[in-house]
């Protein structure tokens, strides 16, 4: 970290700047470079020689600065991931055997098992309908940006929402960059809609948790989280139906 300065909670760079330090540093580089900025911002760690210089606390996470333009940034919360213990609710397969049998991957079965089942609807308590996958677009002070899928959602009373949501299989990190990325692309593409970020995750034990965000003063926390089991309609008995009418929330 060449631009490092003891005291320092933000470091642009650019993609020319990783070509010019490797060079000096005989490292080489591979033909795409944004694939390996991807790598350290949703999958791998930074370098040991950035992470043991974040104080107690803090991590350093890559932040988008614009076209072609990156920083790395301190903050406390880095990853978000589903939280151990929390009950689930049995949602009877909706999912055509002939989708599960042809997903590519866990992130493309994952949307199909989100959207077939209509587990936003459910979770959000919103009428939502699948406008794009894979939305991939620019928004001011981040540059390119990419979300899973982008949902339309309407309520009881008429207010329309935008509903992007994050895919993750069982071993991706969801990170905080993708949902301030969310939020920006809520806030640029569909200013006149409430913009709800939402995330699905395949957990280990085969559930799907399902997150929703809220951001606050610059700083985003999950204000709902759920699990959702998907069964076949004989796994699910009359006594748990019975059970889930005492739920408060």
């Amino acid at each position: 970290m060449k631009s490092y300065k003891k005291g320092l909670t933000e470091i642009k760079f650019t993609r020319e700047d990783l070509v010019t330090t490797a060079q000096r540093l005989h490292i080489q580089l591979p033909k795409n470079l944004g694939d390996l900025l991807y790598s350290f911002r949703y999958r791998a760690s930074l370098p040991e020689s950035i992470i043991k210089r974040a104080p107690e606390g803090f991590e350093w996470i890559i932040r988008p600065g614009g076209r072609a333009l990156y920083k790395i940034v301190l903050t406390k919360q880095t990853y978000f991931k589903p939280t151990e213990h929390l009950s689930e609710t049995k949602i009877p397969e909706a999912t055509p055997g002939i989708i599960s049998k042809y997903a590519m991957n866990d992130e493309q079965a994952l949307l199909a098992k989100v959207r077939y089942n209509r587990l936003i609807d459910i979770f959000t308590g919103l009428t939502c309908y699948s406008l794009q996958n894979h939305l991939r677009t620019t928004v001011p002070d981040m540059g390119q940006v990419e979300t899973d899928e982008i949902y339309i959602g309407i309520d009881k009373k008429g207010v329309h929402y935008i509903l992007p949501v994050q895919a993750k299989g069982g071993t991706d990190k969801l990170g905080v960059i993708q949902i301030e990325q969310d939020f920006a692309i809520g806030a640029s593409k569909f200013p006149t809609l409430v913009c709800k970020p939402i995330a699905a995750q395949f957990m280990s034990n085969g559930a799907i948790s399902l997150f929703e965000f809220e951001l606050s003063n610059q700083t985003i926390t999950i204000i709902s989280e759920k699990h959702y089991r998907l069964v076949g309609a004989d796994e699910l008995s009359a006594e748990e139906l019975e059970n889930y009418k005492t739920r408060t929330n």
